[in-house]
């Protein structure tokens, strides 16, 4: 990520995501190295599986491969002049935790031999640090003094997702992958619905608005 942000222009979409990004990983990562999650070994094996989904889609965007339909929208528009920075983060994080996040704990829980109960309070925590973050995200990309302009129709846009509402989602969509680990066909169905539904809320948050 550190290199990406050498590589990427500014304005580039994906650079915006990528920075928040990257703020959100190192906090999680001083956390761990200060004590914050109780199961350290299982709050870092979920913060790596999870950044390796949207590395995963970063090389798959660079090599001419399709990455999972939630990302597709964010590399599609990630230069288009009428989206605004705040969009593009928030469309990432739609990807990354609308989808990425429920895989990375079925990772984590097949890597660990657990099951997703014993990760709930490290997915809680890691959660805690992204609501946390939201906010500080919205107040340095919003455009303009007001974060409440009323006639700003990102205002409206924006105020239609919510981070700690998919962060719940995701945790449901885990236990549900979960539980369907021994009836592959359907639980690959299931996570191609999740694909491509979050990547319909992505094209939403990345309507253009100028």
């Amino acid at each position: 990520m550190h290199a990406f942000r050498i590589s990427w222009p500014p304005a580039d979409g994906v650079a915006v995501f990528n920075q928040v990004y990257l703020t959100v990983t190192e906090e999680i990562g001083r956390r761990i190295g200060t004590g914050q999650f109780t199961d350290p070994q299982a709050a870092a094996t979920l913060d790596v599986l999870f950044a390796g989904r949207y590395l995963a889609a970063v090389d798959a965007e660079t090599d001419g491969r399709r990455p999972p339909a939630c990302w597709r929208p964010l590399f599609q528009h990630r230069h288009h002049p009428g989206v605004r920075p705040l969009q593009f983060a928030l469309a990432g994080i739609n990807a990354h935790i609308g989808h990425d996040l429920a895989l990375a704990v079925i990772d984590s829980c097949r890597l660990l031999g657990c099951e997703p109960a014993a990760l709930e309070g490290e997915f809680d925590r890691v959660g805690d640090v992204l609501v946390l973050l939201e906010e500080q995200i919205r107040e340095d990309l919003m455009p303009g003094p007001d974060l409440l302009e009323i006639a700003d129709p990102l205002t409206h846009l924006l105020g239609t997702w919510s981070l700690e509402r998919a962060r719940d989602a995701a945790w449901s969509a885990a236990r549900i992958l979960w539980g369907l680990r021994e009836l592959p066909l359907l639980a690959d169905e299931f996570r191609e619905r999740m694909d491509s539904g979050i990547g319909l809320v992505g094209r939403y948050l990345l309507t253009p608005l100028r």
